[in-house]
């Protein structure tokens, strides 16, 4: 078998596990709708500020709460690879043929998957909403970078997974950069009405890339060009946080 068809397998293998899970399936689906539902409801007079640049907030709001789903669905992917780690599955998976960069880039894989499907129901509730996302071209976006959003931080989860190995630490560094780099960024609140300091320092957030490519058919005046930049630095950042979970996955062999 190939790689990739070693990690097509690979990551059908999780997505086997994650299906005999119905209690987490639920909560899946469940809360990226109660999301956008609440913010919707609660923050839908804000586009009255002036230059909040739409009149529509839930046409504003239904790309951020997707990559907001998947970043958050990223951040925490690690907390799986812990779990193969205490119950002794990765060692078992060196024992075998399978190539060493599959058994990491398939779960990356099925992190963003399962993120692009959370996308998929959010962009319908959103629909039934009111939101349009700038048509057909707007939902391929939007579930691109949802795609990539949720591949990079599951890369970093998981090399941060490998090299740690305690749940407690997983946890307390996907807490550590959750918020910030949330509210560091547009995805609640139009890119004019935050702090110049705080959008300096955005343009580095790859969460603020991914928002800014999600919604750009959503806002007047985003060219195609700006979109395209964005989703090559999440290309980008994808392929680095990929990189740094092989090289963590090498190390972690290095202590066997």
């Amino acid at each position: 078998m190939s790689v990739v068809e070693q990690t097509l397998f690979l990551c059908a293998r999780v997505l086997r596990n994650l299906l005999r899970q119905p209690i987490w399936i639920v909560v899946m689906i469940v809360q990226p709708m109660f999301w956008l539902l609440l913010y919707s409801q609660l923050f839908r007079r804000i586009t009255e500020l002036p230059g909040f640049g739409t009149s529509s907030y839930i046409d504003y709001l239904t790309p951020g709460i997707a990559v907001m789903t998947a970043f958050f669905s990223g951040s925490w992917a690690g907390m799986g690879m812990i779990e193969d780690l205490d119950r002794g599955v990765l060692e078992r998976f060196l024992a075998t043929p399978a190539h060493r960069g599959a058994i990491v880039f398939g779960r990356i894989l099925e992190s963003a998957l399962v993120a692009t499907l959370q996308a998929v129901l959010i962009l319908v509730t959103g629909l039934a909403l009111g939101a349009t996302n700038g048509g057909v071209a707007g939902w391929l976006v939007i579930l691109v970078a949802s795609f990539l959003v949720a591949a990079g931080f599951s890369g970093l989860s998981h090399g941060v997974a490998l090299r740690t190995r305690q749940e407690a630490s997983m946890i307390a560094v996907a807490q550590f950069i959750g918020l910030p780099l949330l509210f560091f960024s547009s995805l609640l609140i139009a890119r004019e009405l935050i702090p110049s300091w705080m959008r300096s320092l955005s343009l580095l957030n790859p969460v603020e890339w991914a928002v800014r490519a999600a919604r750009g058919e959503a806002l007047p005046g985003t060219s195609w060009n700006e979109m395209g930049a964005f989703v090559a630095l999440l290309v980008v950042f994808a392929a680095a946080a990929a990189a740094f979970a092989t090289l963590s996955f090498r190390a972690y062999r290095r202590t066997l």
